[in-house]
């Protein structure tokens, strides 16, 4: 049953990463701000995914 939660979990986080960098590529920043965002979330991916969600750039944001 652990294996098949970690499993869950595992998914869910990626999941995650991979609509974050989503957003990060769709949003107005720079190249080098959209690489470095990027890279964070793919090396640090649950911590990355933290610090992006809290000061990340958003992508296609309507005000």
């Amino acid at each position: 049953m652990g294996s098949t939660f970690n499993s869950l979990i595992g998914l869910i986080i990626l999941a995650l990463d991979i609509w974050a960098i989503i957003n990060v590529v769709k949003s107005g920043g720079s190249t080098g701000s959209k690489l470095l965002w990027i890279l964070l979330i793919l090396v640090l991916p649950v911590v990355g995914l933290i610090i992006w969600a809290i000061a990340g750039p958003r992508g296609n944001v309507r005000v």
